[in-house]
């Protein structure tokens, strides 16, 4: 049985200080060099992912961005993308603006992802931007008004702010047609994450090409917030970390030790080890 191991980053695999210890990259590279089938799924962009998993042998495509890219690591290029239907990001743009909250936005220019923002008042949404820009060297362009830089190679918008002050765009993404949406309480800063993308992009979605491109019979899942359920829903085995939320531990086959245990790599191990053991 040809079987695929895929995992969220941040509060899952990721320790509490947004690496991968020494121990981690350790036991994966080791069942990597096994032959292990190993990635990951991320709503974080090819900028940071890449380079905060660098420790690892990923033999796989990652799914970036909830979904929206599909992206080979090794090969270092896009496998697949998802775009925004232009009308929606109309809808989109307006509905942010509507509530006071400020964006970014996401497009491909002349093939690279770039952000757009129109200013960046917000604290948490600036220290956001400025590690993004500076550590991870992530293209940021200002504009004037979204729609004019908004076309049909528009991938995402994310917002990160008050709960409260993101639900009514949260609502209008619902009542959208052509895109959808995750929101839940970033790891991090204990603020709300709302991200916004194409209908045909999800974790959900990113998994089942992973096993129809990829030919896999079994898809085992591990994650820890509430974006990590579309995943849940497509993985034959799911896996909750101990400090996930309760709603991913409910609907988990297992849950295990935690990111700052080590969980998922000692899972890995210890499950393949007993495998192995009964053959």
């Amino acid at each position: 049985m040809k079987r695929l191991y895929i995992t969220d980053l941040d509060g899952t695999l990721l320790s509490s200080e947004g690496e991968v210890s020494a121990k981690t990259a350790d036991i994966l590279n080791s069942l990597a060099a096994q032959g292990v089938d190993f990635t990951f799924a991320t709503a974080r962009s090819v900028y940071s992912a890449k380079p905060m998993t660098s420790a690892l042998q990923i033999s796989v495509p990652c799914i970036l961005m909830n979904g929206v890219s599909i992206y080979d690591l090794r090969s270092d290029r896009y496998i697949a993308n998802q775009y925004i239907p232009v009308s929606a990001s109309g809808q989109i743009t307006e509905a942010f603006r509507r509530a006071d909250a400020e964006c970014f936005m996401y497009r491909f220019n002349e093939g690279a992802l770039t952000c757009y923002y129109t200013e960046i008042t917000n604290r948490v949404m600036r220290s956001f931007a400025e590690v993004r820009k500076y550590k991870y060297h992530k293209p940021f362009i200002r504009c004037s008004d979204f729609m004019d830089a908004a076309d049909d190679m528009t991938v995402y918008f994310t917002s990160l702010e008050e709960h409260d002050k993101l639900l009514p765009v949260k609502q209008t993404v619902d009542s959208t047609d052509g895109v959808d949406c995750a929101f839940y309480e970033d790891t991090y800063t204990g603020k709300w994450l709302l991200e916004v993308f194409s209908a045909k992009a999800s974790k959900a979605n990113g998994i089942r090409f992973l096993r129809e491109r990829y030919g896999f019979d079994e898809v085992v899942a591990f994650g820890d917030n509430l974006n990590d359920l579309p995943m849940f829903a497509q993985a034959d085995v799911k896996i909750a970390v101990g400090n996930a939320r309760d709603e991913v531990k409910a609907a988990a086959d297992h849950v295990i030790g935690t990111n700052d245990e080590d969980g998922v790599a000692q899972w890995l191990r210890d499950e393949l080890k007993k495998s192995k053991s009964e053959f």
